[in-house]
């Protein structure tokens, strides 16, 4: 997993509409990037519903907000219109953001082991390099843990 102060990894991935965004693209803003295992799972909606209820809070902080799950563009799509998600979300079928986050790991569930995405967030600055990571984070109290860090 990445760590604070290295540069974060650029990438290109298509949005809920179909569109080409790279992270390149908020080069001076500070985005808030998080990483989820699945649209329309319990934990995932209440994750990104947290987001959307603060997502005013963000926007005032010229904060910009990007969900990255490996689902594809059309559920991205069905997911955000569902939930009425106004922030970036994109697909990663590819894993290639996914992979150079480092948050594609072994998880063990029930005593099974797979492959899949752990849930984390990490804050950009306005230079491109990692602020902030949290692995592992909680999907209900993430969106608000980011803020409280934020206006300290």
């Amino acid at each position: 997993m990445l760590e604070i102060g290295v540069k974060a990894p650029d990438f290109t991935l298509k949005d809920k509409d179909g569109n080409v965004v790279s992270l390149s693209d908020f080069a001076g803003k500070k985005v808030v990037l998080y990483f989820y295992p699945k649209d329309n799972t319990p934990g995932c909606t209440r994750q990104a519903c947290a987001f959307a209820t603060n997502y005013d809070r963000f926007r005032e902080k010229d904060i910009a907000v990007i969900g990255i799950s490996k689902d594809s563009v059309a559920s991205h799509q069905k997911f955000a219109e569902k939930y009425n998600l106004p922030f970036v979300l994109l697909s990663d079928p590819e894993l290639t953001a996914i992979q150079a986050y480092g948050v594609w790991q072994e998880k063990k569930l029930y005593g099974k082991v797979s492959m899949g995405v752990v849930r984390t967030t990490f804050i950009i600055d306005e230079n491109g390099r990692i602020e902030k990571v949290m692995p592992k984070v909680k999907p209900d109290t993430n969106a608000a843990e980011i803020l409280e860090w934020l206006e300290q």
